[in-house]
């Protein structure tokens, strides 16, 4: 019977010998081959096949060196990301789940020596969080995906449209509550020790039915007026806590100049966003992933996908690469050039630079198109800002 035949003795044997992880010692990388002992990872380095793929590998190593780099760091991500989602774990753990598939990249092969050195890199990448421990290093995976952000930020909205709501209801009682206890004093009545001077006289109540009425209104409408001042002082302290608990009172009376600075403020507030990339700004390439070739090179942006990942073409060389905007940086031209306002209440006109605040990390522009033509902005974060193609 043949060594190869289906279903026969020495077939099944093999398979069974086959399964499972085997010694790294006896692992070929080059060739993605496991050897189950001495002798048969001896064989294969003799082999014709492994020296061709020596030969090919000893013409440009780095080459072969960075695609399992990349395999590795991919595979192991999405390990991460799939079973144990943004939760804080040992990476000792994530990596003996990692090796348990036999047919894994193995951590010899890659740029990396040791699992700390790999997480280190994660953590200057920006790809997880990672803190060391007495017991090891943790680290958490930072999920960037624009679907979990969305949602992110559509639970926050709904929250925070949940308090407004909360507090206009406050504010509806608290007026409530004041209109009606406007014009009226209501005197709350005085209760004295009940004293007999003789003691053989008779003690007598009057009742005046319709005094009793009123002073049982006034007393019911002056509980039910301070309940809702509870209700209104605990809605506001909610409202403040769940803000945040360093905002300062309130004032009653505010001037109209205060409420219009106030109004500023919130617009500015809320008129920001979370991603800026616009086309046809240029803008710097600051992550060292792709290697020193793009390095602190300047590109323009061609194509905006999914508001946080551009494709942008690299000038001088031309070439073409997709990047997500963390790994992108503004560009701040000289006074006189072209810019784009990319976030704050400005966010999406054009203008000229007028001149860099390096102090405050400012710059000041003169809006030069639209309905806001000739207006001069000042204190522009570098950030908010970068030059026109």
């Amino acid at each position: 019977m043949g060594k190869s035949d289906f279903l026969s003795p020495k077939a099944i044997a093999n398979c069974i010998k086959s399964k499972g992880l085997q010694k790294l010692c006896w692992y070929c990388q080059m060739c993605q081959k496991q050897c189950r002992d001495e002798n048969s990872f001896k064989c294969h380095c003799m082999s014709e096949s492994h020296q061709k793929q020596l030969l090919l590998a000893s013409e440009n190593p780095q080459q072969f060196v960075d695609y399992f780099s990349e395999e590795f760091q991919k595979d192991f991500l999405e390990l991460l990301r799939r079973q144990f989602g943004t939760r804080r774990v040992l990476n000792n753990i994530v990596y003996n789940e990692y090796i348990s598939h036999r047919e894994h990249i193995h951590m010899n092969a890659t740029q990396w020596e040791t699992l700390t050195d790999f997480t280190k890199w994660l953590g200057r990448e920006g790809l997880c969080k990672v803190g060391e421990t007495p017991k090891g290093w943790y680290i958490q995976y930072i999920d960037r995906d624009p679907e979990t952000i969305h949602r992110q930020q559509e639970q926050e909205r709904k929250k925070k449209q949940d308090l407004d709501d909360e507090e206009k209801a406050a504010k509806f009682i608290e007026q409530q509550v004041r209109r009606g206890l406007e014009g009226k004093d209501v005197e709350m009545p005085v209760y004295t020790e009940l004293n007999r001077e003789n003691k053989e006289e008779k003690v007598k109540f009057k009742l005046n039915k319709g005094a009793s009425t009123s002073v049982a209104a006034s007393s019911k409408t002056s509980v039910l007026g301070q309940n809702a001042l509870k209700m209104v002082e605990g809605a506001v302290k909610k409202r403040q806590a769940a803000h945040c608990s360093g905002q300062p009172k309130e004032k009653k009376n505010k001037s109209a100049l205060d409420e219009i600075m106030e109004l500023e403020e919130e617009k500015k507030i809320t008129s920001r966003r979370d991603y800026w990339l616009q086309p046809e700004i240029i803008v710097k390439i600051v992550t060292k992933k792709l290697g020193e070739k793009y390095h602190e090179k300047k590109a323009v942006v061609k194509e905006v996908i999914d508001r946080y990942t551009a494709i942008v073409k690299v000038i001088g060389s031309g070439d073409k690469l997709k990047l997500d905007q963390t790994h992108l940086e503004t560009v701040i031209p000289a006074p006189g050039k072209k810019v784009l306002v990319l976030n704050g209440e400005y966010r999406g006109n054009e203008g000229i630079l007028e001149s860099i605040n390096e102090e405050r990390i400012s710059v000041t522009i003169t809006i030069n198109s639209g309905p806001l033509k000739g207006h001069r902005v000042e204190d522009i974060q570098y950030e908010d800002v970068s030059k026109l193609a």
